[in-house]
């Protein structure tokens, strides 16, 4: 029996049934719009409970309710056995489907222990324990130790009064808040073989199934490094900026892996995967020293999988010749937000328009295998015309690159929230944000809006709801365009970009009428086919960030990770 079993929830947790649509809220990452995938440290929680000795399973039921219409939630947490269930509430969108998650276990485990943790849940605390259903809240961004002491708590019956960073309920009902001071200045004892102990943990259970971290995760096994914990820049609508951890994870400063753990994992992956290595956040945040010794390691690995790396401001030519040179056919991730410096410096980011065109120029002189730029909309300062202005600067980076096929141009609006924690969400005003929800429960109930203009958290003061709807309608359809012309897709997948965007867009518009009428419910239950249609399309954005080339899972090597202990 295990001693732990960590589950993930869909975003609302019987997507399958309701009539929610959904719009473009995931169009640019791997995930559905149940946002399936489980945070990394599912992960490090695995490998460090394993070396401690302990048994810990992972199910992830929002890939499960995906991949199989007739997967039954109840029936499997029905024969589950454990007497701790950990639930992540990292992302406030996992705000519905986490706690419905949370009563079925108390329905057929009454007598089991109930735990959340995760950054929203260490924002929504207080919130969290006023559901009859949660025992236990674990704050932090690094809780391997403290879990750790959680389950030896329960696996010997004691109360969990000396665990750190715990909130419970003791034996009358009354919370307890212990002390929350575990809160790691380095990460050398945390994520030291996680993605073996993982392998390890899905051949133990034979359930690759509950296992896979998005949908279509076996046909493009994108893996994730993390390099730190925290981070150096404070971005306005963030929840995981400086300031967010800094006054609300007790951080002040980003915990690092070393140089030579990064590299290890980039070892094990290849021993199991072909596919593309996303290395998380710019190496330059602890300084060049640092980048330079994960480089040069990168160089002497030798693997052959494509690595992504991210920037958080200009590089120089010199460092981006250094990653071509370390990782042929590197994949690089910017997110400036905007074209326009005046509103990028609002945001908090660390572009300047020029900083951009030349880092984007460099990249692709030196070589990167693609340059991928995200911008946002619904940001400080920000206009319908400026969002249009930003298209109008994405033709012109065609134009002025030959429409260079490696340069891949995105944007989507800031959806469905902005960020608990973050400085748009805590002061709102003073960024001009207007937020219409504050409780964890006003967030949940909202994740149920049949349009998703209701699910938004906010509006600015040069945006409102409605406008951010419509301009990222046009602005996608623009820019799917653009790349239509400039031969980036072909007719085909802008053809099916086109009558996804066009048929939501109408949905959309349909819906917000039915709405103002009242009485919608009949009418909202004939549109579920037709919904769940668009919801289905394919998403040509999501397309587009699949990196070209065979990938694929080395099965023969990640049975070898089995035997070698």
């Amino acid at each position: 029996m295990p001693d732990l079993i960590l589950l993930h929830a869909p975003s609302v947790y019987d997507f399958r049934k309701k009539t929610i649509l959904y719009g473009p809220v995931s169009d640019l990452i791997p995930s559905t719009t149940a946002f399936e995938m489980y945070p990394i440290g599912f992960a490090s929680m695995v490998d460090y409970l394993t070396r401690a000795g302990y048994n810990v399973r992972i199910l992830n039921l929002a890939v499960r309710m995906l991949n199989n219409k007739n997967f039954d939630v109840e029936a499997t947490i029905n024969k589950l056995e454990s007497p701790l269930f950990g639930i992540d509430l990292h992302w406030l969108l996992h705000s519905h489907g986490a706690i419905e998650i949370a009563r079925i276990v108390k329905k057929y485990h009454p007598h089991s222990k109930v735990l959340f943790g995760g950054l929203s849940s260490s924002y929504f605390f207080k919130d969290l324990m006023t559901y009859e259903e949660i025992d236990y809240v674990l704050r932090g961004d690094s809780t391997e130790e403290p879990l750790r002491q959680l389950v030896a708590a329960v696996k010997e019956g004691k109360e969990p009064e000396n665990v750190p960073n715990l909130v419970w309920k003791d034996e009358k009902g009354q919370v307890r808040e212990n002390p929350f001071n575990n809160v790691p200045e380095a990460l050398t004892t945390v994520f030291k073989d996680y993605y073996a102990n993982m392998v390890r943990s899905v051949i133990k259970y034979r359930d690759l199934a509950s296992y896979l971290p998005f949908k279509n995760w076996r046909t493009y096994p994108i893996t994730a490094v993390l390099t730190c914990r925290g981070c150096t820049k404070s971005c306005v609508i963030c929840g995981g900026s400086s300031s967010a951890f800094r006054n609300f994870y007790n951080r002040s400063a980003p915990a690092y892996r070393p140089p030579e753990a990064v590299i290890a994992d980039v070892k094990q992956i290849d021993r199991f995967s072909g596919g593309p290595i996303f290395i998380l956040g710019d190496l330059r945040q602890p300084g060049e020293d640092y980048a330079d010794k994960v480089f040069t390691g990168l160089k002497n690995a030798g693997v052959k999988n494509q690595i992504i790396l991210e920037l958080f401001t200009p590089a120089s030519k010199e460092l981006l010749q250094k990653m071509a040179d370390t990782c042929p056919n590197f994949c690089l991730e910017i997110s400036p937000e905007s074209h326009d410096t005046d509103i990028i410096k609002a945001s908090g980011r660390g572009y300047t328009r020029e900083g951009l065109e030349q880092t984007i120029a460099d990249a692709l002189a030196v070589g990167c295998g693609r340059v991928d730029i995200y911008f946002m909309i619904g940001i400080p300062k920000q206009t319908y015309q400026s969002v249009m202005e930003t298209i109008e600067f994405c033709e012109y980076l065609y134009k002025k690159h030959n429409g260079d096929k490696r340069l891949a141009l995105f944007i989507a609006p800031l959806s469905p929230f902005l960020d608990p924690g973050s400085l748009g969400f805590e002061n709102p005003e003073k960024f001009g944000y207007k937020r219409f929800y504050s409780t964890l429960e006003e967030h949940r109930q909202a994740l149920l809006s049949p349009n998703w203009k209701y699910a938004l958290n906010y509006e600015t003061e040069w945006l409102t709801r409605q406008q951010i709807v419509d301009v990222s309608y046009e602005a996608i359809l623009r820019l799917n365009s653009l790349k239509l012309k400039y031969g980036i897709i072909s007719p085909e997948m802008a053809a099916v970009s086109d009558e996804r965007l066009k048929s939501a867009r109408e949905m959309a518009h349909y819906l917000e009428e039915l709405m103002t009428r009242g009485n919608s419910e009949m009418e909202l239950a004939r549109l579920k086919p037709q919904i769940d249609t668009i919801n289905a399309f394919p998403v040509a954005e999501r397309i587009q960030q699949e990196l070209p080339g065979k990938v694929g899972l080395k099965w023969f090597k990640a049975l070898g990770m089995w035997f070698k202990r």
